[in-house]
């Protein structure tokens, strides 16, 4: 069982063992990288508890963030050998006085004080090759020309990583089955500042719009995406 089922009643392990909910999607032949807010906002300028991340940006996810990275980086490494397209998101400050928050914070608009808190840590910083979205709202797709670009690559489904799992993660894996791609969350790679939160949307995602899979299966898939090309 995995850490995010651990938190099901035993009517609800019932229910979804009757194979009502949760298939398991097959891999597809044209993936894409999809990497969304990895950016200072949300892992902070360094590794802290994040009780004391939040008083530097709002919306850090603390220590999860940190923890993540190296995963991050390593799904990266693992896309760039395969020759996927690489997707980054960042939320788009400049949009700011057109668009209303992206979450109904009591301060809106403390996360946007300092003019690195969009920047990508180096360990998982993009190249010049990838894609970077800048969005007004949670979901990757909303206002932006990500589904246009991924058709035109001809991208079928998507690995989705990044953060936060309840949040701006979620919103993009439910567009991107609305659009019809197929959706693989990679679980390692995603984090999120409430970590009930974050067990409660894989096991959601799980059921209805993606398949959550671990980061050595996404590794092992991308492997064979390698050996085709």
């Amino acid at each position: 069982m995995r850490d995010w089922e651990t938190q099901l009643t035993s009517a609800d392990r019932e229910l979804y063992q009757r194979n009502l909910y949760g298939a398991r999607q097959q891999f597809r032949s044209r993936p894409a990288l999809l990497v969304v807010d990895v950016t200072r906002s949300f892992v902070g300028s360094g590794r802290m508890p994040i009780l004391e991340a939040v008083e530097e940006y709002p919306t850090s996810c603390g220590e999860r963030g940190w923890d993540a990275l190296p995963r991050i980086r390593d799904l990266l490494d693992s896309a760039r050998r395969a020759h996927i397209p690489i997707i980054y998101t960042r939320a788009a400050d400049f949009l700011r006085p057109f668009a209303a928050s992206t979450t109904k914070s009591v301060n809106p608009e403390a996360q946007y004080t300092d003019e690195h808190a969009q920047d990508f840590p180096e360990l998982i910083a993009p190249r010049a090759s990838d894609l970077v979205i800048d969005k007004a709202k949670a979901s990757a797709f909303f206002g932006t020309p990500l589904e246009i670009c991924l058709r035109h690559m001809g991208v079928d489904s998507l690995l989705v990583a990044g953060t936060t799992t309840s949040g701006c993660v979620r919103a993009s894996v439910v567009d991107a089955h609305s659009f019809g791609f197929t959706v693989f969350v990679v679980e390692e790679c995603c984090f999120d500042r409430f970590e009930s939160a974050h067990r409660a949307n894989l096991f959601d995602m799980n059921a209805k719009y993606a398949t959550v899979i671990g980061l050595r299966e996404a590794i092992e898939y991308l492997d064979t995406v390698l050996e085709r090309a």
